[in-house]
């Protein structure tokens, strides 16, 4: 069913019907009615395209960031979930461009066809072109992390900086003195990942601070890397006794390369880190950790992309989280048998 046979049975014509619909020229109110009568009759629902000519928006938000290789990582997916949830609160659409400016043409096709009314962009860099991009166009986007420069921006960020040393701080006040540093893979470190770069900061401050004996490392996203780079840590350093990671998706690994070079955790060896809730209660013991909020990053980044969309004028706004320590299983005294204790307590 389309306009044409509105009109028709209406009595009026096209342009009447697509002016009452869309509200861009006045039509007296016997005739709006008329033609909401033969609406309600029909169930007429205008197409997206169709709506999209009438008032200038899509009610479709693009979600960007780059292509996943092997894989998503299951915090990646706990982010494009709790987008696609909070949008739709808003009665809005979500469609993904696993892309950026340098890789291929679909970042540029959401653009310049304007399938969107604004976009959303994951996976950021501290030098990142999809930022400097969008907003040389003006094009309404909110970034989920932080550039190098994030003043006059809208960004939803988790500060790792603080968050690593949080966790650092923990291991030095239970008396470990040599710990490793489990980052995301070298790829995304080169690239100026920008949680792996900020990760690392806080890492290499907070050691400085404690005057502790560390090494850092790169991981892969997968289970086989952590294992191989438990093995690696043990071998530069059998002294190590704890560990701190970014690398929710290399968790299972490491604990299975901790077990099978004898170390029990938390009694020979503590691991704690930066990763979603609900990933570190899925391993035994659970991780010690602070826990991002995927959930509410989604949803604070969709609120602000709705925000600016309905208010254009609106100065750039942000929010910083920086979520507490979530203490659970995996971190102990150092060289001691831990209280038995399994309750989960909250360090800030």
């Amino acid at each position: 069913m389309n306009i044409g046979e509105i009109a028709r049975r209406a009595g009026v014509s096209r342009s009447t019907v697509s002016y009452a619909l869309s509200g861009k020229r006045p039509v007296s109110e016997e005739t709006r009615r008329k033609i909401q009568r033969v609406v309600d009759e029909l169930g007429y629902r205008p197409s997206a395209s169709a709506r999209a000519l009438a008032n200038g928006r899509t009610s479709t938000l693009g979600l960007v960031f780059p292509p996943a290789g092997n894989h998503y990582t299951g915090m990646q997916l706990d982010f494009i979930g709790s987008v696609v949830e909070a949008a739709a609160a808003y009665d809005y659409d979500v469609l993904l461009s696993p892309s950026g400016v340098d890789s291929d043409r679909s970042f540029q096709r959401l653009l310049g066809e304007r399938r969107v009314d604004g976009a959303i962009l994951m996976e950021i860099r501290l030098e990142d072109d999809r930022v400097d991009h969008l907003s040389a166009l003006a094009f309404p986007s909110v970034a989920i992390g932080r550039t190098a420069r994030p003043e006059g921006a809208w960004w939803v960020g988790l500060d790792h900086t603080a968050l690593v040393e949080r966790c650092v701080h923990h291991l030095a006040d239970l008396g470990h003195r040599r710990i490793a540093f489990v980052n995301r893979p070298e790829q995304l470190l080169r690239t100026g990942y920008e949680s792996a770069h900020r990760g690392l900061e806080g890492f290499t401050k907070a050691a400085a601070e404690r005057g502790l004996t560390v090494r850092t490392y790169c991981c892969g996203d997968d289970a086989d890397s952590g294992q191989t780079c438990v093995e690696r840590i043990l071998h530069d350093d059998p002294a190590t006794t704890a560990l701190v990671t970014l690398n929710e998706a290399a968790l299972g690994g490491l604990y299975r390369g901790l077990a099978r070079a004898g170390r029990h955790v938390p009694r020979d060896f503590s691991v704690t880190g930066v990763v979603a809730g609900r990933w570190a209660e899925t391993v035994t013991p659970q991780l010690t950790a602070a826990d991002v909020p995927a959930a509410e990053m989604g949803r604070l980044a969709v609120d602000l992309l709705v925000e600016r969309l309905d208010h254009p004028d609106a100065p750039p706004r942000h929010h910083l989280l920086t979520p507490p320590i979530s203490l659970r299983a995996s971190t102990g005294p150092a060289g001691a048998r831990p209280d038995t204790d399994t309750g989960t307590d909250t360090a800030r």
